[in-house]
């Protein structure tokens, strides 16, 4: 892929979908509901299979067994350095939940593995999601219980663990496009050519069935008054997480591409699920919704021009 092509993916990819999505808003035709199945096409067809599709040829090292565990390492960077800020930051505990958790998840899997593939093609989008494999787990049994105990904090509640049934959902099936892929994988099945041509246009259209309910979630009413309280967050998730996962990563693995793209996914904005973690557990869902807003706008303008020159260039 030419220097002309990745930028033209980015626009078109990226920015369009996301401006597209806030549009609509605008209009009355499509509702709500139309947006949400947009997300269940993205989550149980397009990423399944494109998930299939790129391990299916991607050249295996026993190195890339640290790549779920690293995974696991850009939640607790950001984790970590939240939790030093968060209480000497805010008074409310349903303010400091949604700083938390707003630090923690990422838009790795979505934006992420675009943002992979337009530097490196199908090895960026492959390793992407191998680095996102606990992703799922996380979410249900890290984040949304940590939601849990500040909501119940803030009302001098007790804390119940959450249910592990929650996690077995039609939301894992890209875990199981994974394991079709390395089992086709190390099997020695040779993929076949037309699916070879599926990658591409796949790409595309998962990046437009996830990003256009993204820019159509995007709500900047009365959230204005936290962009102040947040900017900390910028540091936190563009310098400090792929600063420290790099450090980290460069001792097990070697491959270039591997390890750039691991950056990339360390310096992701605030993912869309924060706010919807937030909602569910009742936390102050202006901070979580100006953290998405303000993180993305600053990775498309500033932090992904920076790492496509420094990368790239």
């Amino acid at each position: 892929m030419d220097l002309q092509t990745k930028l033209l993916y980015i626009f078109l990819d990226l920015i369009l979908p996301l401006v597209l999505g806030n549009l609509c808003r605008y209009q009355s035709k499509l509702d709500k509901s139309f947006f949400q199945r947009l997300i269940i096409i993205n989550i149980c067809v397009i990423y399944p299979v494109l998930a299939m599709l790129t391990l299916w040829t991607l050249s295996l090292d026993y190195s890339f067994i640290w790549l779920p565990i690293i995974g696991v390492l850009l939640y607790l960077i950001p984790w970590l350095a939240a939790y030093f800020r968060v209480e000497n930051k805010f008074q409310s505990e349903l303010d400091k939940g949604s700083y938390i958790l707003s630090a923690i998840l990422s838009n790795t899997t979505t934006l992420g593995g675009l943002c992979a593939y337009i530097m490196y093609g199908e090895i960026g989008f492959a390793t992407t999601q191998m680095v996102v494999m606990l992703q799922s787990v996380l979410m249900f049994m890290v984040c949304f219980p940590l939601a849990q105990y500040y909501y119940q904090k803030s009302i001098g509640g007790g804390f119940s663990k959450q249910s592990f049934s929650k996690f077995f959902n039609r939301n894992q099936l890209t875990i199981v496009g994974m394991a079709v892929g390395i089992l086709l994988n190390v099997t020695g099945i040779v993929r076949p050519v037309f699916a070879e041509l599926m990658v591409d246009p796949l790409v595309h259209l998962g990046a437009w069935t996830a990003l256009i309910p993204i820019g159509y979630a995007i709500d900047t009413a009365g959230m204005r008054k936290y962009y102040s309280e947040i900017l900390d967050l910028l540091p936190i998730k563009f310098i400090l997480t792929p600063v420290v996962a790099y450090m980290l990563a460069r001792f097990v693995i070697t491959d270039e591409i591997v390890l750039n793209t691991i950056v990339i996914l360390a310096a992701m904005p605030t993912a869309i699920n924060t706010v919807i973690a937030v909602q569910l557990y009742k936390l102050n869902v202006h901070i979580a919704t100006a953290a998405f807003v303000l993180t993305t706008a600053v990775f498309i303008g500033i932090v992904f021009p920076v790492l496509f020159v420094l990368l790239i260039g």
